[in-house]
């Protein structure tokens, strides 16, 4: 099931009902993640490029998805969205 939207005239415009739909384009990649090296307990930057900005993003690793917090610190701006993760452990990998 796709995502739409609806617009409906104001009764006062007219007394037919006209339905316009349209459908937003998923965003996409224009730069992938790409493999970072950091030491332990240190922290580490995954950065990726979109062709929307300010596109949805959620980060995951495997099945979880990631939130904000002590751990993890999300940025986006513009098609840019990055990832920081704090206090790296061999598990983050």
């Amino acid at each position: 099931n796709s995502p739409s939207t609806s617009f409906f005239p104001s009764p006062s415009c007219s007394r037919s009902k006209s339905y316009f739909y349209f459908i937003a384009l998923p965003a996409l990649f224009k730069q992938e993640l790409q493999d970072t090296e950091a030491e332990e307990g240190g922290t580490a930057t995954l950065r990726c490029e979109l062709t929307k900005p300010k596109a949805l993003v959620e980060w995951r690793k495997g099945d979880v998805t990631l939130y904000p917090g002590l751990k993890y610190e999300m940025r986006q701006q513009g098609c840019a969205a990055e990832l920081v993760i704090y206090d790296l452990e061999v598990e983050d990998s």
